[in-house]
């Protein structure tokens, strides 16, 4: 995903470290869910967005655009996902059809 960082210094002398997330209007999979999504650069684009190649800011800005959805798949999964006290890989397991409603 792409995203932001940056280190400062606070009015009482403490070292802040702050980031966040670009996002982007939502592709057609993901409208479904929310009309935002995070801006997903492919590894191909990695070194551009990374700084480690030169790049005009046209080009930076130019890879801010939804992710195609014809490369991402979506699931429903259980509503344990919105806790962040769960940490366990089969909350990534889809739901079984009937678990649903």
């Amino acid at each position: 995903m792409a995203g932001l960082w940056e280190a400062w210094k606070s009015p009482d002398g403490l070292w802040e470290r702050t980031f966040t997330i670009i996002t982007t209007t939502a592709n057609a999979l993901l409208s479904e869910l929310h009309d935002r999504m995070p801006v997903i650069l492919p590894p191909a684009q990695w070194p551009a967005w990374l700084g480690e190649e030169p790049v005009s800011d046209d080009t930076l800005r130019s890879l801010l655009r939804p992710y195609p959805a014809s490369a991402m798949r979506m699931w429903p999964v259980s509503r344990d996902v919105g806790n962040v006290r769960n940490d366990r890989p089969d909350l990534l397991d889809p739901l079984e059809q009937t678990r649903l409603i």
